[in-house]
């Protein structure tokens, strides 16, 4: 316990120390998938009985359940808490008179960076959550548009102040094609597509006025309890010597890849745009190194809530479905629900943004106009 109470200890002395910067966004505007929703898909009722509007979901921070894949905050709520702005209202939310002045989040859980097209064409529609992919989202931000600025001249003050967040998007593009069996050489023809759409909406967002924006990459897919469990090898050579699949993280650095790719060709095009990638791999291959070393005693691969198995997700008594149990102390894991993370590791992914270790250029150095 001391050692824990330590590395805690330090922990916040980091955060105050990262959020002691003079630099400010005045709003956020988010955009992806169940990473970042703030509520957007429990407010739509799209699901009858969605475990996430109901506990363990929430139980760390909120003690509630908020639509939140999690069971406390999510990393835009840290980017928010850094510059001392409210958590994002979901876009839903705002429709039904909230405030969007500090921002908006769009995000939707399930969402893909392709249009639900793509699936349907290729026989994947049947297993789609959602409709709402990043084109959707983006078609909710100019609809609010003219709530927020009322000319080019008021729109463009407004939003140099502003900080967009364009996903995480684009892994439950891949997660449908995988679960659906899939191979990795398959879907490997998907991620000109995949980093496309990504592309091109950051590139549309600064042609409305965005001159702020943040793009992450996807998590090591290799290392989550859904890819171990489903995708589980006899062989000892397809892990790393940490336990994740290999090929499934190579898989994710390959995406990665073509995504930072794309963002140098968008700085080309867009010079008086900050455009940050966000390294959510590195971030979480941090811990997945050294799990005691960031806290997290109980692991990085096994989830905390889950209905039993080596990883502790059974797809037939996910997290909050019968069968299933929560974990006592959700601080000491790194993986939540098998598919989403744990509070304690969305925080040290948002410290490493927001002190700029893991952000390309280092997001702390942005130099914010007054």
């Amino acid at each position: 316990m001391k050692n824990k109470f330590f590395i805690l200890v330090i922990l916040f002395q980091t955060v105050d120390l990262a959020l002691s910067t003079p630099k400010k966004y005045e709003s956020i505007f988010n955009f992806g998938d169940s990473l970042s929703d703030t509520g957007n898909l429990l407010l739509s009722g799209a699901l009858v009985f969605p475990v996430i509007g109901q506990l363990p979901y929430g139980e760390t921070f909120f003690q509630h359940a908020t639509g939140r894949c999690s069971d406390g905050r999510l990393i835009i709520d840290f980017i928010a808490e850094a510059f001392s702005l409210p958590y994002l209202q979901p876009y839903l939310a705002v429709k039904q008179g909230q405030s969007s002045q500090h921002g908006v989040n769009f995000a939707f859980s399930g969402a893909t960076a392709l249009d639900a097209e793509f699936f349907f064409q290729r026989n994947m529609g049947s297993i789609l959550w959602t409709n709402n992919s990043l084109n959707v989202q983006l078609g909710w931000f100019r609809k609010l548009k003219s709530d927020l600025c009322s000319d080019n001249e008021s729109c463009d003050d407004f939003f140099k102040k502003s900080l967009f967040l364009v996903g995480e998007i684009g892994g439950n593009d891949y997660n449908y094609a995988f679960f659906l069996g899939g191979s990795i050489k398959q879907l490997q023809s998907m991620v000109p597509s995949v980093v496309g759409a990504i592309a091109n909406a950051t590139s549309a967002l600064i042609e409305e006025g965005a001159v702020e924006l943040m793009v992450p990459g996807n998590f090591p897919i290799g290392c989550s309890a859904v890819y171990l469990t489903l995708f589980e090898s006899p062989k000892k050579e397809d892990y790393d010597r940490h336990g994740c699949l290999k090929a499934f993280n190579g898989f994710a650095k390959y995406h990665n890849n073509q995504l930072k790719q794309a963002l140098d060709t968008l700085r080309q095009k867009y010079p008086h745009a900050r455009i940050f990638y966000a390294d959510y791999y590195g971030a979480a291959m941090r811990y997945v190194h050294a799990p005691l070393h960031h806290g997290f005693y109980g692991g990085t691969l096994k989830a905390c809530c889950g209905g039993g198995g080596p990883y502790n997700f059974n797809i037939t008594a996910r997290c909050g479905h019968p069968g299933s149990e929560a974990c006592k102390d959700p601080s000491v894991y790194s993986n939540w629900d098998g598919i989403h993370l744990t509070e304690a590791a969305y925080r040290h992914i948002a410290l490493a943004l927001i002190n700029g270790s893991s952000s390309h250029p280092p997001f702390i150095s942005s130099p914010l106009s007054d």
